[in-house]
């Protein structure tokens, strides 16, 4: 027991230390290339710090035998996304260069898709893996619905805290934490929300495509959590069922 609590605590402290060394490499690259000030450089350096700790924490709790091939290209996506954070952070101040901007999303996005076949290819899945990827996806979005919701309104920001509303939701009505059946046209949706949002982001449009293109994306999103929630609404009402017929038989 003690060489494998050992081997774990060795893995997180290479693993985790490495990718909180490469973000702060590349804010250190994005900072030299553009200037970034304070905002980015805290917000970036914020994100390293608290992607490093959750990181840890979730590989001390569940203690696996290799950090994996999988979660090695999300914790790349990561960093990616945490120099998108920086840059989102200073835009306020200054407007960060379009193609260094839609590069970094563009490569991020592309990863989305390579994470889950190494893992599958490798034999590598894992609910740790799984949860990682969708978070590094959700926060994603969220930062680029803060970025275009600065050029189309607030309204944007549904798109991001959509998911981070269910998790919100999911505490208060446990229901909507039970399983969902796999759907093609879900993952289809959340793969689309990036896209969109980043089009919007790219400044390739003009004004009402813009605005068209980010209003699709939340018409779908708002259509896949729908019918989502239904689905576990009726799912928990039928399970609610049973059990009240079980009991009665069972009194009977």
């Amino acid at each position: 027991m003690a060489l494998n609590n050992t081997y774990d605590a060795r893995l997180v402290q290479q693993e985790t230390a490495v990718g909180a060394g490469v973000q702060i490499l590349l804010l250190a690259l994005l900072g030299t290339a553009i200037g970034m000030g304070p905002a980015g450089w805290l917000t970036g350096l914020a994100f390293a710090v608290a992607t490093w700790a959750v990181l840890s924490r979730a590989l001390h709790r569940t203690q696996p035998r290799s950090f994996g091939p999988a979660n090695r290209v999300t914790l790349g996506r990561s960093i990616l996304v945490g120099g998108v954070t920086a840059l989102v952070a200073d835009s306020f101040q200054s407007s960060p260069p379009v193609t260094l901007f839609v590069g970094l999303t563009a490569v991020a996005l592309i990863l989305d898709g390579v994470d889950g076949k190494v893992a599958r290819r490798t034999g590598t899945s894992t609910p740790l893996g799984a949860r990682f990827d969708m978070e590094v996806d959700a926060f994603l979005i969220l930062v680029l619905s803060v970025y275009v919701s600065m050029s189309l309104g607030p309204w944007v920001l549904l798109i991001g805290g959509m998911r981070y509303a269910f998790v919100a939701a999911a505490r208060v009505w446990p229901w909507l934490n039970a399983p969902l059946p796999p759907s093609m046209a879900r993952k289809t949706v959340a793969a689309l929300q990036g896209v969109f949002l980043l089009l919007a982001a790219s400044g390739l449009l003009p004004y009402a495509l813009e605005f068209a293109v980010v209003a699709t994306a939340l018409g779908t999103l708002v259509w896949s959590f729908g019918r989502d929630v239904l689905w576990l609404l009726r799912t928990s009402q039928i399970e609610t069922l049973l059990v009240e017929d079980v009991r009665e038989l069972v009194a009977g």
